[in-house]
């Protein structure tokens, strides 16, 4: 079984979501680790190296997020996570950007999926699936 990594990063409080997609990634058969809301990266690295985790899921409604990933890929690099699967997804960025422009930032800091608000979960475990070879 696979092990995932699940939280809403920075100061972000926005639970609901986060409640959602854990039910629905438990439900399609992986083990999810939920740090919850406000988590520093640090709380994702260490979760994802406590429990060997196959990949992190960050989620930021509050339009941060572009501040409170950068530099995720680096300190997994750092910290033996090299490799390490790394979803973003939610509001992802202060003011109106167009949508190609936050993928290709959140692209170019090393996340390996990035998606838009109001993805549903079914997309996010179809890519986990598909990124970690998990069979139906």
């Amino acid at each position: 079984m696979k092990t995932i990594v699940l939280g809403v990063i920075g100061s972000d409080c926005h639970a609901v979501g986060n409640k959602i997609l854990d039910h629905a990634i438990t439900e399609a058969g992986f083990n999810v680790i939920n740090i919850g809301v406000l988590s520093p990266q640090e709380d994702f690295i260490n979760a994802a190296i406590e429990t060997k985790a196959d990949a992190i899921l960050v989620s930021s409604l509050y339009g941060h997020g572009e501040m409170d990933c950068r530099g995720l890929r680096e300190k997994c690099d750092e910290s033996g996570l090299k490799g390490i699967l790394i979803y973003a997804g939610g509001n992802l960025v202060v003011g109106k950007q167009k949508w190609e422009d936050v993928y290709n930032k959140f692209k170019s800091m090393g996340f390996d999926r990035i998606y838009p608000p109001g993805t549903l979960p079914e997309v996010t475990i179809d890519d986990l699936k598909k990124d970690l070879n998990v069979q139906n």
